[in-house]
C-alpha cells in the first residue's frame, strides 16, 4: 500500500515528476531517421496500446523519455491529430504515486478533466488525461507506474508434463551490479531503481511435474539470513514457497528433486530450513538434491570476489544428512529435463531444458535473469566470467529466438515465462500467462 505525503492543508502531495513527452508521429519511418538515427538514440521496440489505438516507440533519456506516438487507424485520436494539426508534440507525461488520488484531489480543486477514472496506457501503466484548458493549452497525462512485482504462480502445460512457475519471495539488487557495463540510462527504463539504486526482482523457482515425480528447479533464500543482510539485499520471502506450493496443490514433503542451477543464496538459500534448536535441516524432507559437483567445489572453497553469495548452511548440511547427489557433465536428471553447462555467472552455472510433445523451455537462471537482459551485451556485473556468459548467450537467444523456445525468467518481477521475439532488430518477450 502507498503511503502519500500530505501539505500543511492537509491535500496529497502528488510529488510529481516528468516521466516522458508524446510525440505524434505522421510517418514513422521519417522519425526514426532523426530520433534514432541522426541523432543516434536508442530506440525500444514497440509496443501496442489497444486501448488507444496507437503503437508506442519510447526513446529512453535520463530519468525520462520521448515517446513516438504511431497511428494504428485511421479514426484513432493520433491519428486525427495530425490530420488537423500535423506532426509535434501531443502531450506531456507526469509520474505520480498514485493517479486515483491524484484525480480526486484535482477534481475538488475544480480542474478539468478528460479522464474521471485511470485506464490501462503503455508499459502496463494507469493513465488519465486532463483537459488543456486547465493547463494553459498543454495536453497533460497522468501516468501511475504498475506495481513491480507479480508472483502469482504461473501453470504452463507442457506436453506429458506441466510446468508451474512459483516464487520464493522478492528481493532488491543494486542495478549496477544487475547490468553490469550498461549505462543506467538505459537499464532504468527496463527496471526502475528505488532510493537505495536497487532494481526489483522476484526469486522464482519452477516445479516440473511428470508421471515419473516432482522436481523443483532451485528453491529460493529461503528465511534464514539474518535481519541486516535481509534488508540489505531487500529479501522478503518468510514462508513464501510454502505457502505458494499448497496454492498448486504441492507441499515440500511431496518435492521428490531439487535441482540447482548454481549454489548462490539467492537460488538455493531454500534448500535448508533452521530449526527452533537452531540446527539446520534439508527443507525438503523427501527430495534427492542435485547438484554438480564442480560448482559444489567451488561454492565451498570461495574466495573473495564469491564468498558473499555462497552461504555454507544453505548447502554443507545436505551432505551431512545423506540427501545429494552429484553429477560432472551435461546429462538428463529426469526424463525430459537434462541440464547444460553455461559457464559466465559462475564457473559451473547450468541452464535447464525441458522437452515434451515436441516443445522446448529453458529455466534460464541468471545466464538470462529477467526480460531486460534478452540484449546479448546485457550482462550482469555479478559474472564471474561475463565474456563466457556472452558466448553462450549469443548462440542461445538465436536458437532460442529460430526454434520458439518458451524461456522461464528467475528473477523477473513481472514476467515469468514467455518467448522470445525479433522484429525490426529489437527483441523483446511475449508473455505466458
Amino acid at each position: 500500500m502507498r503511503r502519500l505525503r500530505r501539505d500543511r492543508s492537509g491535500d496529497i502531495a502528488l510529488r510529481a515528476a516528468l516521466d516522458h513527452i508524446g510525440i505524434a508521429v505522421g510517418d514513422l519511418g521519417k522519425a526514426l531517421a532523426f530520433y534514432r538515427d541522426a541523432l543516434g538514440l536508442h530506440v525500444e521496440a514497440p509496443e501496442e496500446v489497444a486501448s488507444q489505438r496507437v503503437r508506442a516507440h519510447f526513446i529512453p533519456m535520463g530519468p525520462s523519455a520521448l515517446e513516438l506516438l504511431e497511428p494504428t487507424e485511421p479514426a484513432s485520436t493520433i491519428a486525427k491529430f495530425v490530420e488537423t494539426r500535423g506532426a509535434g508534440i501531443h502531450h506531456v507525461t507526469l509520474r505520480v504515486e498514485d493517479i486515483a488520488a491524484a484525480l480526486e484531489q484535482l477534481k475538488t480543486r475544480g480542474v478539468r478533466l478528460i479522464d474521471e477514472a485511470p485506464r490501462p496506457g503503455a508499459e502496463g501503466a494507469l493513465v488519465a488525461f486532463i483537459h488543456p484548458s486547465a493547463a494553459h493549452g498543454v495536453l497533460v497525462e497522468l501516468k501511475q507506474k504498475p506495481e513491480p512485482r507479480d508472483l502469482a504462480p504461473v501453470r504452463v502445460p507442457f506436453g506429458d508434463l506441466e510446468l508451474v512457475s512459483v516464487n520464493d519471495g522478492a528481493l532488491a539488487l543494486d542495478g549496477g551490479a544487475m547490468f553490469g557495463t550498461v549505462p543506467r540510462v538505459l537499464w532504468q527504463r527496463r527496471l526502475d531503481a528505488d532510493d537505495r539504486h536497487r532494481v526489483p526482482l522476484s526469486m522464482r523457482p519452477l516445479v516440473v511435474r511428470g508421471d515419473w515425480g516432482t522436481l523443483l528447479v532451485d528453491c529460493g533464500a529461503g528465511d534464514k539470513m539474518d535481519g541486516k543482510l535481509a534488508d540489505i539485499y531487500g529479501l522478503r520471502s518468510t514462508g513464501r514457497l510454502e505457502d505458494v506450493l499448497a496454492q498448486v496443490g504441492l507441499s515440500v514433503d511431496r518435492i521428490d528433486t531439487v535441482l540447482a542451477t548454481h549454489l548462490h543464496f539467492d537460488h538455493f538459500g531454500g534448500a535448508t530450513r533452521r530449526e527452533p534448536s537452531g540446527a539446520v535441516v534439508p527443507r525438503f524432507p523427501r527430495a534427492e538434491y542435485v547438484v554438480r559437483g564442480a560448482e559444489w567445489e567451488d561454492a565451498t572453497r570461495p574466495h573473495e570476489r564469491n564468498r558473499a553469495s555462497y552461504v555454507q548452511e544453505d548447502f554443507v548440511p545436505l551432505r551431512a544428512a545423506g540427501v545429494v547427489s552429484f553429477h560432472e557433465d551435461d546429462r538428463q536428471i529426469r526424463p525430459g529435463v537434462r541440464v547444460v553447462r553455461s559457464g559466465g555467472h559462475t564457473g559451473q552455472h547450468q541452464v535447464v531444458f525441458i522437452e515434451s510433445g515436441g516443445r522446448t523451455a529453458v529455466f534460464t537462471a541468471d545466464m538470462i535473469p529477467t526480460t531486460a537482459h534478452v540484449d546479448d551485451p546485457w550482462l550482469m556485473g555479478y559474472d564471474l566470467f561475463p565474456m563466457d556468459t556472452l558466448a553462450f548467450k549469443r548462440r542461445f537467444i538465436r536458437e532460442a529466438i529460430d526454434r520458439e523456445y518458451l524461456i522461464f525468467f528467475e528473477h523477473d518481477p513481472r514476467i515469468a515465462a514467455g518467448y522470445i521475439r525479433e522484429r525490426d532488430g529489437r527483441r523483446f518477450v511475449e508473455p505466458v500467462r
